[in-house]
């Protein structure tokens, strides 16, 4: 399988802000950096659980318009799971859920040059195992990458969250997690130390991201600092998944995703990780600038003056 595979949960985002009536948006994080990749012009490949229903193809619909492609056995008897994001004043979103995570029974296909994983479908049973299996499978056969992207509401308690995330990353080349994840798996720990911890543990490249304040990279070589552009922010739904989705759009233009490409990526240089993070937070910021996760697509990042 060409491109990158993406494991993970497809979904309809119910959006509720005071005051508005609420709006459907096809969503789930994975299939959120699927819909990235493949809007920049990267093969991706979905590996998800929807339903053969009304809204099952709504996501279907969305997601196969930009090029996705969703890997057989995807689509079930079962309903669409949702996720209501309750919008705060400045639109950032808290969540929750009403969903049914799970891996088709379909032989899995194989990773291609990379595969990515995070958030629900790393994490919730009984599909969450079968992701680990996957990654550990997938491992040094092709670049993995992995984002934590933490719900609370479905993860439990932090100690045991932290301990299934750091499960994740030190399988993982390459992590993306936020400082918002970091105060909750992490509570009163400097974030940038435990990315350093999280980097010592196996991952070539380890980002946290800082919403307006930009992102953080660190790697073999040293760490990275960018600042993120001025915008009208109408909502940060998707904002990290766009982010997510930049990172490896960048590796990929780099030659450093695969498995020949490994010992590379772990020599990737700073002047190389700058150029990911600023190419990542510009297709974050621009996701920000609408309603949903409505990443851009090529033609609108180069067309873009942020």
């Amino acid at each position: 399988m060409d491109g990158v595979l993406v494991v993970g949960e497809a979904l309809v985002d119910i959006v509720e802000r005071a005051g508005a009536p609420s709006t459907e948006h096809p969503g789930g994080s994975p299939a959120n950096v699927a819909l990235g990749l493949s809007r920049l012009g990267r093969p991706a490949n979905l590996l998800t659980r929807i339903g053969d229903d009304e809204r099952g193809q709504a996501v279907r619909t969305h997601l196969e318009a930009s090029g996705v492609t969703l890997v057989p056995g995807s689509v079930t008897s079962e309903r669409t799971s949702t996720a209501t994001a309750h919008l705060d004043p400045a639109g950032v979103a808290s969540y929750d859920f009403d969903l049914d995570w799970r891996l088709p029974t379909n032989p899995p296909p194989e990773p291609g040059l990379a595969l990515h994983t995070g958030s629900i479908a790393a994490f919730l049973p009984p599909g969450g195992d079968a992701v680990l299996a996957l990654v550990e499978k997938a491992a040094g056969r092709a670049t993995i990458s992995y984002d934590p992207n933490a719900r609370p509401r479905l993860m439990g308690d932090a100690v045991t969250a932290r301990s299934r995330v750091e499960t994740f990353v030190t399988r993982a080349d390459v992590v993306k997690v936020s400082d918002e994840d970091l105060a909750w798996l992490a509570p009163g720990e400097d974030p940038v130390n435990v990315a350093e911890r999280w980097s010592a543990a196996g991952p070539a490249v380890v980002v946290v991201t800082r919403g307006g304040n930009g992102a953080i990279g660190l790697c073999a070589a040293g760490r990275v600092d960018v600042t993120a552009p001025l915008i009208n922010v109408v909502d940060t739904v998707g904002a990290g998944d766009s982010f997510m989705a930049g990172l490896l759009d960048h590796l990929a233009t780099l030659d450093l995703l695969g498995s020949a490409r490994l010992a590379q990526l772990r020599a990737v240089d700073l002047p190389s990780l700058e150029g990911m993070l600023r190419h990542a937070v510009r297709i974050a910021a621009i996701t920000c600038t609408r309603a949903g996760a409505n990443p851009p697509t090529q033609e609108e990042l180069d067309a873009w003056p942020g």
